[in-house]
C-alpha cells in the first residue's frame, strides 16, 4: 500500500455513517502505536451521508481506495453518495459478506451476518495486544453485538441485544407509568429512585453482560470495544478492556490491504 496516499473507509449505520481517512504506515515511516497499524488523519460523522460529503473529502484528500460496509436499510441499493465515490475515487470496495478477509467465517448462515460485525471483528483480530488470544469484540451502539474471534483467526459468531438507549426506550414504550430515562446521570449498583433504577439497570445490565461472556472465553480473552457507548462502559468493568472507537474502520482498512 505505499503507493496509496489516503485510504476512505465508511461505515454506515444504523444511525449515523461513520468515516475514517487514514495513512498508510509506509507512507509516513511506520510510527504508529503498532507495527503495521495506519494512521487516522480523520474521523467524521454524519446523521446523514451525501453526495456532497464525498465531494468534499474527494477534494480536500487524495482518496486513492476506499472501501464501502452498510448495514442501512439502503445497502442493495447504491445511493448518491455511493455512486459519487465510485466515480470519484479509483478503487472502491464494497464489502459483503463474500469479501475475502483474514478470518475465516463459522457462521452457519454467513449472508446474515452484518458486514460491520465482520469488520469490527478484523479490526480487534489485527490489534497486536489481541494476537494469540480469544477476543470478544463488542460494539455498543444503538443495538450491541459480542462477537468472538478464537486465537486462530476464526470468527466463531456471536450474539446481539439491546443496545443502552433502545432499553430505556423500550421500558418506557411498553409499561404504563415508567418515564423515559436518558443515559447520562447518576449509575449506582442499586438505584435510589425510578430514574436511576432504570438507567443502572440498562447500563450494568451490558457490564454484567460483558463480564458473563468473557468469564465463558477465559481471563486471558482480549476484550475489544467499540460503538458510542463503550467509554460508557470500559470504566465499570473489573477488567481492562481495549477501546477502539475506529475499530470497524480499522477492520475496513486491513481488509482492502488483505485484498491487495
Amino acid at each position: 500500500m505505499s503507493d496509496c496516499t489516503y485510504t476512505l473507509t465508511i461505515d454506515r449505520g444504523n444511525t449515523s455513517a461513520k468515516l475514517a481517512i487514514w495513512r498508510s504506515p509506509e507512507s509516513y515511516g511506520g510510527t504508529s502505536q503498532h507495527v503495521g497499524m495506519p494512521e487516522c488523519c480523520r474521523r467524521i460523522c454524519v446523521r446523514m451521508l451525501t453526495a456532497a460529503d464525498i465531494a468534499g473529502i474527494c477534494r480536500d484528500y487524495d482518496i486513492c481506495r476506499a472501501i464501502w460496509c452498510s448495514v442501512a436499510d439502503d445497502a442493495d441499493t447504491p445511493s448518491e453518495a455511493l455512486q459519487l465515490l465510485q466515480q470519484l475515487c479509483p478503487a472502491v470496495t464494497v464489502l459483503t459478506v463474500d469479501t475475502p478477509t483474514p478470518l475465516t467465517v463459522g457462521y452457519a448462515t454467513p449472508h446474515t451476518l452484518g458486514v460491520d460485525r465482520l469488520a469490527a471483528a478484523v479490526g480487534a483480530y489485527s490489534l497486536a495486544e489481541c494476537h494469540g488470544r480469544d477476543i470478544l469484540v463488542s460494539d455498543i451502539g444503538t443495538a450491541i453485538t459480542y462477537d468472538h474471534v478464537s486465537p486462530a483467526g476464526q470468527y466463531e459468531g456471536g450474539n446481539i441485544a439491546p443496545g443502552i438507549f433502545m432499553r430505556l426506550c423500550a421500558l418506557h414504550h411498553y409499561t404504563a407509568r415508567l418515564p423515559q430515562t436518558e443515559t447520562d446521570g447518576p449509575v449506582p449498583l442499586w438505584g435510589y429512585d425510578t430514574d436511576t433504577a432504570l438507567r443502572s439497570g440498562a447500563i450494568n445490565g451490558v457490564v454484567a453482560e460483558l463480564e458473563f461472556y468473557r468469564s465463558r472465553l477465559g481471563e486471558d480473552s482480549a476484550v475489544v470495544l467499540t460503538g458510542g457507548a463503550a467509554a460508557l462502559i470500559a470504566d465499570r468493568l473489573s477488567f481492562k478492556p481495549t477501546v477502539i472507537p475506529d475499530l470497524v474502520g480499522l477492520g475496513l482498512y486491513f481488509i482492502l490491504h488483505f485484498n491487495q
